[in-house]
């Protein structure tokens, strides 16, 4: 597998799915919006781009399985697997906000080989694949180097559901607000990965997040020099349902904070 060819072709094939999905931003109606659930809305936006997607990425591996949000296609592949949010950040869309990304991502017997993030209203095409670096816009990024929290910019999400740990969230984020130059929450868990892979965000922790959300980004911080792990330090962040990202410096620091107030 030319791993380094494939990812080319699937940043050709996000960026034309981002064209789309910029173009109908100019005219978005609201009201066209359906409610899956409490806080999780849905457009025909999201479920044309990740029609789109689908068709396009079913013709670089054939037999290949699809995980994706809107549930166009979910299926299993036995090696090679897809896993797609055609549009993360729909609040933000929706709201007129322009902070969304397409995130896809490609997993070979159940470890990642690609990943894809792409920023649409920045133009920010973020990628890594087996055997090359992570890259924005065909330049080589890497984490940040800042050691210590208190000179950190931090990420976050806020949960949408499930609130039953919210008030230990809210804690911790309590205390990170105070320990950190500054704690952000844009909307979109794939773009906050995409920033700490390039050294924008020290960190970012979330959870109640859902593979899609996060398995691309994910990838890219770990090829660009971080470290993922879920809230107790284990590597099962998809199985757990939550995640830090960090450059690895602030990891054990973060974690430490984490203990006194989140039970996971």
């Amino acid at each position: 597998m030319n791993y380094e060819l494939l990812c080319s072709k699937v940043v050709a094939i996000t960026r034309l799915t981002g064209n789309f999905i910029r173009k109908e931003s100019m005219n978005f109606d609201a009201n066209t919006v359906e409610f899956k659930g409490l806080n999780d809305l849905v457009s025909y936006v999201d479920k044309t781009a990740e029609k789109q997607l689908v068709r396009n990425l079913s013709k670089l591996i054939p037999g290949a399985g699809f995980t994706t949000e809107e549930e166009t296609i979910n299926s299993r592949g036995e090696v090679y697997n897809w896993i797609i949010d055609p549009l993360d950040g729909t609040t933000n869309f929706i709201h007129g906000i322009p902070t969304y990304a397409i995130s896809v991502a490609l997993y070979e017997d159940d470890q990642p080989v690609i990943g894809v993030v792409y920023e649409i209203n920045r133009g920010e095409m973020f990628f890594t694949y087996k055997g090359g670096a992570a890259y924005l816009n065909n330049k080589e990024i890497r984490v940040s180097t800042r050691p210590a929290l208190s000179d950190s910019l931090l990420a976050t999400g806020f949960p949408y559901y499930q609130f039953d740990k919210q008030a230990q969230y809210m804690q911790l984020f309590s205390e990170m607000m105070q320990r950190c130059h500054g704690l952000r929450r844009i909307g979109s868990a794939a773009t906050d990965l995409a920033y700490v892979a390039c050294g924008r965000f020290d960190a970012f922790f979330e959870y109640n997040l859902n593979a899609w959300d996060v398995a691309a980004g994910a990838y890219l911080v770990q090829q660009a020099g971080g470290n993922i792990m879920n809230f107790s330090g284990g590597e099962e962040f998809l199985e757990k349902r939550e995640i830090l990202a960090s450059n690895g410096l602030l990891h054990e620091a973060i974690l430490d904070t984490m203990a006194k107030h989140f039970n996971s």
